[in-house]
């Protein structure tokens, strides 16, 4: 039985607006995979960047597996995103045209077991608006309260 894993990226749903989001794949080495089912990765820091219209993730940390030997990956090293050429080309674009980024939200395994790491297009938020989506969040938690009270 595979354990799924959820790896989330808080802060980017804090600092940025999420435009768009898809889902790519990851080229990993057999020890990333093993550290990533055993939810020892970290993607808080990490964005992603084109490289001759190829997209890697840079600066996402995957522990260095504890059983591994000679043959263990780095812990924090460039990883490739497989995404189909259509969306390659319309994020390529998008980023160079409106100076949008492309950043990590959730690391998860999927059924069969293979690490998927969904990204957004995003727009970097302004402080006033960071406190706007604090203040959305507060009044959204009362009235949740308010509402289980009288339930």
């Amino acid at each position: 039985m595979i354990k799924t894993v959820n790896i989330l990226n808080k802060r980017a749903r804090f600092d940025y607006e999420i435009i768009d989001t898809y889902t790519a794949g990851i080229v990993l080495s057999g020890t990333e995979i093993k550290s990533i089912r055993l939810g020892k990765a970290n993607i808080t820091e990490s964005f992603c960047e084109f490289s001759n219209l190829e997209l890697f993730a840079i600066n996402t940390y995957v522990e260095e597996y504890s059983f591994g030997n000679q043959f263990n990956h780095k812990s924090r090293s460039e990883r490739k995103l497989l995404l189909n050429k259509k969306e390659l080309k319309s994020l390529h674009k998008s980023v160079q045209a409106k100076g949008l980024t492309i950043v990590p939200l959730k690391l998860f395994t999927n059924e069969k077991g293979l690490a998927k790491l969904q990204i957004g297009l995003c727009k970097g938020k302004k402080n006033y608006d960071k406190r706007e989506s604090l203040k959305e969040q507060d009044t959204k938690r009362d009235l949740d309260r308010i509402k289980k009270a009288y339930n």
